[in-house]
C-alpha cells in the first residue's frame, strides 16, 4: 500500500470498529477546550461584545481580554457572511448557519486565535483546532450519530500528529518545517481536517485517500507573523479546516488525488521537507501505539516556547523574590526557540500589540515576574501591553541554554537568573514546562480553564449545558446537540 492508503485505510477502521478506550476518553476533553478557546476569543470579537452581555465576564466595549486577534476571527465571520450559502453548520457563539466549510473557517480560527490550544510533542503542532472545527462541522451538516464524530476527531488528530513527527528528525532536534519557517500545524492539519471530514461523510478507504490527496495541494502557512507581527496566524487554523473539509467533499464528488501523494518524487514530503522524513515514525503502531495521547494542555494563553519562563518567574515569585528588586535578567531557552520568541530583540523586548507579546520571551516573562491570573498567566494578562512589563521586559537578555537545547523539542525548558540591585542573584530552572508531558494538566484544571474560557460569553448554566453536551458526545449525543449551546443567547 502507499503511505496515504495506509493511513485511510487507519481511519477508517477507527470508525468502523472499536476505539481503544482511552482514545475514546480523550476526545472530549480535546472538543471541550477547543469550544472554550473559541467562545473566549469570539467574547473578544466586535461581534461578540455586542452579542455578549448575557453572562460573560469580559464582553465589555473594549472587546474583551482577547486582543488584536480575536478581531482577525470577527474579519473572518465578515467574509463568512458576505459569501453566503446553505445554513448547514453553526458559527460558534455568533449562531449563524453557514456552508460546512465556511463554519470550520470561522471556528478554527476562532481555536487558534488567543494561542491557548493543545500541542503535541516533539513535533510542535496545533492539530485539535484544525480537526475539531471541521469535524463538527461536517457532522452537524449530515446530522452524524454521536460516536462517529468522536471517531473523525481521534483518526483526524492522530493522521496529523503522525504527519508531524515524520518531519521531526532527531539530529535536528526540530521539525524540518520550523527550520524553514513553516506552519507544521496548518500544513499537517488541512490533511487532518480531510480525513476527519472524510469519514463523517461516509467516505471508503479508497476516497478518503483521495480526500487527503486532495488536501495536500491545499495546506499552507507561513511563521513569520510569529516573529514580527500580524494578525494572519489563527486563520491558519481556520483555512486547513476549511480547506479538509473542501477536500473531503471535492472527493465524495468524485475528484482524486495521486496515490504516492506523500512519499512520491513531487509529493508532500518532497515538497516541503525536502525528502528527508522518517516513515516508520508516520506508519509504526498505526492504531497501537497512539500520539493522540501524548497532545497536552496549554495552562497560559501564550506561545508555548514561553511556558518554562513563565513557570520559573512564578517560581521565583512564590520564592518572595519582590520585583522592584531586580536589575536585569537573563532567559536561558533551547536554541531553536530563540528566532521565535527572543527575534528581533528590538521588537520582542517591545511588542507591537498584545497577541504579538505572546510570543515575546521577554514580555511574558515581564508579566509573570510582575503578577498574573488564572492558571498563572491570563487573558486578561494580554488584553493591553502594560507600560511596567514593557519597561522590565526591556531588562530581559535571552539567550540559547545547553540544557534546554538537549531537551528540546520533546519537552520545553528553560533557566530564568535574576541580578538583583544590591548585585546578588537568584536562579530557577524548569525541565519540563507545567501542561507539558512531564506535568500534564488534571482533569480538573482543564475544566477550570474551559470554564473560565467558555464564561467569557455564555452564563453560568449555558456552560454547564454546554458541558454536559460534549461528555455526551459518542454516548446518544450529537454535534448539533453540542454546537447549538454555543450561541450567545438574547438576555
Amino acid at each position: 500500500m502507499t503511505y496515504v492508503r495506509r493511513l485511510a485505510e487507519f481511519a477508517v477502521a477507527c470508525r468502523d470498529g472499536e476505539l481503544p478506550e482511552a482514545v475514546r476518553g480523550d476526545v472530549p476533553g480535546r472538543v471541550l477546550d477547543v469550544l472554550g478557546n473559541c467562545l473566549a476569543a469570539y467574547a473578544g470579537t466586535t461581534a461578540g461584545t455586542t452579542a455578549g452581555t448575557t453572562g460573560g465576564t469580559t464582553a465589555d466595549a473594549t472587546g474583551g481580554a482577547t486582543g488584536d486577534t480575536a478581531e482577525a476571527a470577527a474579519a473572518v465571520l465578515r467574509g463568512v457572511r458576505r459569501w453566503g450559502g446553505a445554513g448547514e453548520a453553526s458559527a460558534i457563539g455568533s449562531g449563524d448557519r453557514v456552508p460546512a466549510p465556511s463554519a470550520a473557517l470561522v471556528n478554527g480560527t476562532l481555536a487558534h486565535a488567543l494561542d491557548f490550544d493543545d500541542t503535541h510533542l516533539p513535533s510542535v503542532l496545533h492539530p485539535s483546532a484544525c480537526v475539531v472545527p471541521a469535524a463538527l462541522a461536517v457532522a452537524q451538516s449530515v446530522r452524524a450519530p454521536g460516536g462517529e464524530p468522536v471517531a473523525a476527531i481521534a483518526a483526524g488528530i492522530e493522521v496529523c500528529a503522525r504527519l508531524g513527527m515524520a518531519s521531526y528528525l532527531p539530529q535536528e532536534r526540530n521539525s524540518l518545517f520550523f527550520e524553514q519557517g513553516r506552519h507544521a500545524t496548518s500544513i499537517c492539519g488541512t490533511l487532518g481536517a480531510a480525513v476527519a471530514a472524510g469519514l463523517l461523510l461516509g467516505l471508503g478507504a479508497e476516497e478518503v485517500a483521495h480526500a487527503v490527496g486532495v488536501a495536500a495541494s491545499m495546506g499552507a502557512g507561513l511563521l513569520e507573523a510569529n516573529r514580527t507581527g500580524g494578525t494572519v496566524k489563527p486563520v491558519h487554523c481556520g483555512w486547513a479546516a476549511h480547506a479538509g473539509v473542501a477536500a473531503a467533499v471535492l472527493a465524495a464528488e468524485g475528484l482524486t488525488g495521486p496515490p504516492t501523494v506523500l512519499e512520491g518524487r513531487f509529493g508532500f514530503f518532497q515538497a516541503w521537507l525536502g525528502g528527508r522524513y522518517d516513515a516508520d515514525a508516520l506508519l509504526e503502531g498505526l492504531g497501537e501505539r497512539w500520539e493522540l495521547l501524548r497532545t497536552v494542555y496549554k495552562p497560559y494563553p501564550a506561545n508555548h516556547f514561553t511556558h518554562p519562563l513563565i513557570d520559573c518567574a512564578l517560581a521565583l515569585r512564590r520564592g518572595g523574590l519582590d520585583p522592584a528588586r531586580i536589575a536585569e535578567v537573563e532567559a536561558g531557552v533551547a536554541g531553536p526557540v530563540l528566532r521565535t520568541i527572543a527575534e528581533p530583540w528590538q521588537d520582542k523586548a517591545r511588542p507591537r500589540s498584545p497577541y504579538h507579546a505572546k510570543f515575546s520571551g521577554p514580555y511574558t516573562l515581564a508579566a509573570a515576574l510582575l503578577g498574573g491570573g488564572g492558571l498563572g498567566l491570563a487573558l486578561d494578562d494580554f488584553a493591553s501591553l502594560d507600560p511596567a512589563r514593557l519597561e522590565l521586559a526591556g531588562r530581559v537578555r535571552c539567550v540559547a541554554d545547553e540544557r534546554a537545547s538537549q531537551l528540546f523539542p520533546r519537552a520545553f525548558a528553560a533557566v530564568v537568573r535574576v541580578r538583583l540591585h544590591d548585585g546578588s542573584t537568584l536562579e530557577q530552572r524548569v525541565d519540563s514546562s507545567r501542561g507539558g508531558p512531564e506535568h500534564p494538566l488534571s482533569a480538573a484544571e482543564l475544566e477550570t480553564k474551559f470554564r473560565s474560557n467558555a464564561s467569557r460569553a455564555l452564563p453560568p448554566g449555558q456552560v454547564s449545558e454546554l458541558a454536559e453536551a460534549v461528555r455526551g458526545l459518542g454516548s446518544g449525543g450529537t454535534a448539533d446537540d453540542v454546537l447549538a449551546r454555543t450561541a450567545i443567547r438574547p438576555s
